[in-house]
C-alpha cells in the first residue's frame, strides 16, 4: 500500500515538474484575458496540451520502473535454470523475427496466468510473464503469449496509447474548463476572475468528459488486441495462438495494475460494461483469428 502511494506521488511530482518547465519555456500565461473576464483560449489550450501530454509521457517514460515495482517483476539477467534460459531465448527469437531490439525478460509472482509488455520504445521494452502462466501452459502456448506481447512492442502500442491518452487528456482539460467558465459566468453570474463555481464545475466536467475519453481509449485498446493476436499468430503459429487463447479463456486471469492492463494478454471483464473493457471477449478473439487466412498474419 505504501509503495503504491509512493509511486503515485512520485509520478504526480514528475508530471507537475515537467508541465511547469514546459509552461515556462512556452510562456503560457493566465487562462483569462487581460480584462480578467474572458477566456484566453490560446493559453487555455496550451495549458491543457502541456498537462495532458505531460501525464501520459511521464507515465510512458517511467513505465518499466513502475511495472517492476507494482508487480514485483524480476528481470532475468542470468538464467538460473533451463526454463528461464528457454524463456529468454524464445523472447529474443520472437523479437528478432519481429525486427525489434531484445526486450528485458521478467517473471512476476502470481498464481493466475497473464503476461504484459511495457517500455518507452520498441528497442527498450520489457516482456513479463506470471509464474501461473509458466506453470499452467505448454511451451507452444507460452511462445504464442510471448509473441502477442512482442507484437505489442513491435506495433508501438505503448507509444500510440500514450499519444492517444495525451490527446484525450488535452481535450478533457480544455473543454472541462470552458464548461466551468460558462457555469461561473452565465449561471453563477460571477463577472470577475474565477470563483469557486468555476473550479467545482471544471472538476465535475473533467470526471464526465474523462469517462467519455476512457470509452474511446478502451475501444482503441480492444482494437489493438486483435492486431497483437494476429502478430502473435504470425510469430509463434496460428494454432498455438488459438490454443493459448482457449487455455486463457478456461482460467481466471489476474487483475493487472491499471497502467499495465491494456498491455496484458488477458484481463478481467469490466464491472461496468464492455465499453470500458481493455480486452475483447476471448471467444471473439479466437473467432477473429480462425477467420484470418495465414497470408494475412503479420506484425504491425
Amino acid at each position: 500500500m505504501l509503495k503504491t502511494i509512493g509511486l503515485f506521488l512520485l509520478t504526480n511530482i514528475a508530471v507537475i515538474a515537467v508541465a511547469s518547465i514546459a509552461m515556462s519555456l512556452f510562456g503560457v500565461g493566465s487562462v483569462l484575458q487581460a480584462n480578467g473576464v474572458d477566456l484566453n483560449y490560446d493559453s487555455l489550450f496550451m495549458f491543457a496540451l502541456i498537462f495532458g501530454f505531460a501525464g501520459s509521457f511521464v507515465s510512458l517514460a517511467m513505465s518499466k520502473f513502475m511495472a517492476k515495482h507494482m508487480t514485483g517483476a524480476q528481470v532475468i539477467t542470468q538464467p538460473r535454470n533451463a526454463d528461464e534460459q528457454w524463456l529468454v531465448e524464445t523472447v529474443y527469437a520472437l523479437a528478432d523475427k519481429a525486427g525489434i531490439g531484445h526486450p528485458e525478460v521478467a517473471i512476476y509472482d502470481s498464481p493466475a496466468p497473464n503476461a504484459f509488455a511495457t517500455g518507452m520504445n520498441k528497442n527498450n521494452a520489457m516482456v513479463a510473464v506470471s509464474t501461473g502462466l509458466l506453470r499452467n501452459m505448454t511451451k507452444n502456448e507460452i511462445a504464442a503469449v510471448l509473441g502477442h506481447e512482442v507484437s505489442h512492442v513491435a506495433n508501438g502500442d505503448m507509444v500510440t496509447m500514450a499519444v492517444l491518452q495525451g490527446v484525450l487528456n488535452t481535450f478533457v482539460i480544455f473543454f472541462a474548463r470552458i464548461a466551468g467558465h460558462f457555469v461561473d459566468r452565465v449561471i453563477l453570474k460571477n463577472d470577475e476572475g474565477h470563483g469557486i463555481g468555476y473550479f467545482v464545475a471544471s472538476f465535475i466536467f473533467e470526471i464526465i468528459f474523462g469517462i467519455l475519453a476512457s470509452m474511446i481509449a478502451m475501444w482503441f485498446s480492444r482494437h489493438r488486441e486483435f492486431h497483437a493476436d494476429n502478430g502473435g499468430a504470425y510469430l509463434a503459429g496460428k494454432q498455438n495462438m488459438i490454443a493459448a487463447l482457449r487455455r486463457l479463456g478456461s482460467m481466471e486471469p489476474d487483475e493487472l495494475p491499471e497502467q499495465l492492463a491494456a498491455f496484458g494478454i488477458n484481463d478481467k471483464p469490466s464491472k461496468i460494461g464492455e465499453l470500458f473493457a481493455s480486452h475483447p471477449p476471448i471467444e471473439e478473439r479466437i473467432a477473429k483469428l480462425e477467420a484470418t487466412p495465414e497470408s494475412e498474419l503479420k506484425v504491425a
